[in-house]
């Protein structure tokens, strides 16, 4: 058998094409997920470089549905790559941990501990007493490397396991004081 028929027979329509287009897909929705956070941390030259290859494989992957319209394992290969392209993503996102989050803690139990802590293993913070919906709280600011945060959230929780707190992320910083890595 020549390539010329085994590109046009079944068995690679349905083995190593199906393959080929559920590969694709994982590679451009990874490699589209890992471009939006480039995007949204504002890295303006990685960013469209990563979106050049994401859309290239996009066409290629998409060319080859288009010229076998009539194979729905191909529709479902597709859809499957996306779906695990998505998973993957997530994963290498959180693997990556880039850029700067602020993490604010509200307590309402004395957090003398838990702010000498914070001091004590280098942590610049600010920390406000205020009202709460049940009375006197305390609020403590700090902000934190994102791969960082499960190392943050573990003195909270060993400080005062009731605290609540919210994570968000921070576009840019200057100045501050940082643990020393």
């Amino acid at each position: 058998m020549d390539i010329a028929a085994f590109y046009h027979s079944e068995i690679f329509k349905l083995v190593i094409l199906t393959l080929f287009i559920f590969l694709a897909r994982i590679c451009d929705v990874t490699l589209g997920t890992i471009r939006i956070i480039y995007t949204s941390r504002g890295m303006k030259y990685l960013a469209p470089m990563i979106g050049f290859f994401e859309v290239l494989i996009w066409l290629i992957a998409i060319s080859q549905i288009i010229s076998n319209l009539t194979s729905p394992i191909l529709y479902i290969a597709y859809a499957g790559g996306f779906a695990t392209g998505n998973f993957i993503g997530i994963l290498i996102e959180g693997k990556m941990a880039i850029g700067t989050v602020v993490i604010r803690i509200i307590t309402q139990r004395d957090a003398a501990e838990l702010i000498r802590f914070f001091k004590e293993s280098g942590h610049g913070i600010t920390y406000v007493d205020a009202q709460g919906a049940m009375g006197p709280v305390k609020i403590i600011f700090t902000i934190v490397k994102r791969k960082d945060i499960n190392r943050v959230l573990k003195l909270v929780r060993k400080c005062n396991p009731l605290a609540f707190f919210t994570i968000e992320d921070v576009r840019s910083v200057r100045k501050g004081v940082f643990p020393l890595t």
